[in-house]
């Protein structure tokens, strides 16, 4: 039987705040999507895993969870993080894995309290 979508968003939460993209990247399905919706989607777990990679070599980052919900196949995360950023994100659960995350957070309030250039902000 496969863990229950809220189990599954509550282990990637441990995982993400190791800062281990390999780790993060092992709860995905091979062609898994991605999208921050500030960004592109990103499509496959060996591109998440970059992804991750990247964002954790820039940035400190820290989920807390304020609330987990459940509702069929979907786990739907409220999160807020040690410097004040808050956010959300819906996770569809397939076979004990995420084949679709979507997140919403304010890009401009992230980049500012990681000290990250704007400009790169203008890139993305």
């Amino acid at each position: 039987m496969s863990p229950r979508p809220k189990d599954v968003v509550q282990a990637w939460v441990e995982a993400f705040n190791t800062g281990d993209a390999n780790a993060v990247a092992s709860f995905y399905h091979q062609d898994a999507i991605n999208h921050q919706v500030a960004n592109q989607p990103v499509v496959g777990r060996a591109a998440i895993r970059e992804m991750f990679e990247a964002e954790f070599a820039r940035a400190q980052m820290v989920c807390v969870i304020e609330n987990l919900f459940e509702d069929g196949g979907w786990a739907i995360l409220e999160w807020t993080d040690p410097l004040g950023l808050r956010g959300c994100g819906f996770f569809q659960i397939e076979d004990g894995k995420i084949r679709l995350q979507r997140g919403y957070f304010d890009k401009l309030s992230f980049y500012r309290t990681q000290g990250i250039p704007l400009k790169e902000a203008i890139r993305e």
